[in-house]
């Protein structure tokens, strides 16, 4: 489902894509201790009503970059999950041929430019994308990149410099930082002087601090920001205080690194945007959409797991725009 204001003001609507973001999430990991998603994830579970209330409050046609715990953005701009299960599994029918993977899916058919394995770096994308987009102009409304990206991001000087010059250039972005407490082991803090919000309006970029755990809100904060953006306004921030649930990445499954108490644990999880947005249907309309998705990631896994993986003879396609060959005689 790509994400638009009218659409999204369904509760049902958000709902579904925070029940389908968990449950995807929940089998990628039940795949990872199978052995057929190779490296591991970062779990996104827990943050889901970021990925949904933003992406809801976007049209179609805008763009987002995404971060190493990317699958809910990707699924939240209406990307096919079957189609990401089978990136996930490294298979040719995955979004990316399977040489995405995790940390990299990307689907530039609905503005998804891609997920980033580097802290940060997706805010020089977004927000050099949205600077194009405007340049290249058009009858139409602006596009609007929105770039996410985590807490340990702040402190990367390539997200300051793109606040920089996308304050300078007055370009149609939407910063959202996803403050979950944690830049893999480490507090906010322990490593950010200040205030995240302040990392914005230093550049003269308004900035929103919101709960990040209920999808409703975090579109009510995220809609306006977008249409300011679009209306020429210059980039905006909001930052979204949420937990994650689960590992920093599943290698923490086998490792487990005690930064977290079993207090903190719990007081984290002690408001799922699950049910914060659950509470908002009855009980069979909720019931409804969670056998739908049960269905949707059933055949996704059952997609994923039965295609082929990409063949070796392939290995140096899709590696150059312009389809780049070695010359004959080359190694």
């Amino acid at each position: 489902m790509t994400g638009s204001p009218a659409v999204a003001a369904d509760p049902a609507a958000l709902y579904r894509v925070v029940r389908l973001i968990r449950r995807f999430e929940e089998r990628a990991i039940d795949l990872v201790r199978s052995g057929e998603i190779v490296g591991g994830i970062h779990p996104y579970i827990g943050q889901e009503a970021i990925a949904a209330g933003v992406c809801a409050a976007l049209r179609p046609e805008d763009l987002i970059t995404s971060t190493h715990r990317g699958h809910g953005h990707v699924l939240a701009k209406g990307a096919d999950p079957a189609r990401m299960m089978a990136e996930l599994t490294g298979r040719s029918t995955g979004l990316n041929r399977g040489r995405g993977g995790s940390m990299h899916a990307a689907d530039l058919s609905l503005g998804v430019l891609g997920a980033n394995g580097i802290v940060g770096a997706g805010g020089a994308i977004a927000a050099g994308a949205a600077w194009a987009a405007s340049r290249l102009g058009g009858d139409g409304p602006a596009r609007v990149a929105v770039s996410f990206f985590g807490d340990g991001a702040v402190n990367q000087g390539v997200l300051l410099e793109a606040f920089n010059l996308a304050a300078l250039w007055r370009v149609p972005v939407v910063f959202v930082c996803e403050n979950n407490g944690y830049a893999t082991t480490l507090t906010v803090a322990d490593a950010v002087a200040g205030g995240v919000c302040d990392r914005a309006t230093a550049f003269g970029i308004p900035a929103v601090s919101v709960d990040g755990m209920d999808p409703q809100t975090v579109l009510a904060a995220a809609a306006p920001l977008v249409e300011a953006a679009r209306a020429g306004l210059g980039p905006q921030f909001l930052e979204c205080h949420t937990y994650r649930f689960d590992a920093h990445h599943t290698w923490e499954h086998k490792a487990r690194p005690r930064y977290r108490s079993e207090a903190d644990v719990a007081e984290g999880r002690s408001r799922d945007p699950l049910d914060i947005q659950g509470a908002r249907l009855s009980d069979a309309d909720r019931l409804v959409i969670d056998n739908e998705v049960e269905r949707v990631i059933a055949d996704a896994v059952a997609f994923a797991l039965g295609s082929p993986r990409p063949s070796p003879v392939d290995a140096l396609e899709f590696l150059y725009a312009s389809g780049f060959r070695p010359r004959p005689g080359v190694s």
